[in-house]
């Protein structure tokens, strides 16, 4: 369909976009005395058994409240998420 049938349709519902302020990602300040960790795949993502080595990553999900963040653990050698 096209953005004009669109809005034709919304316009005849009574429906409004919702337009949200681009999101600036800040990271962490790594100008820091804290120690940091190892890093103790140096790139090796090859495993031989499952429950050896686990990755994670962090990820928003936008909502009407606010932002949530999830956090997922993945298992390398299934390529299962094991938890979040």
């Amino acid at each position: 369909v096209s953005e004009r049938l669109v809005g034709k349709i919304m316009r005849e519902n009574g429906l409004r976009s919702c337009v949200s302020r681009t999101f600036k990602v800040t990271t962490t300040d790594s100008k820091h005395a804290l120690p940091i960790a190892p890093n103790v795949l140096n790139q090796d993502f090859s495993t031989t058994a499952p429950n050896q080595v686990w990755v994670t990553d962090i990820t928003y999900i936008p909502c009407r409240e606010g932002r949530l963040y999830l956090a997922s653990v993945l298992d390398l050698f299934t390529r299962k998420i094991v938890g979040w």
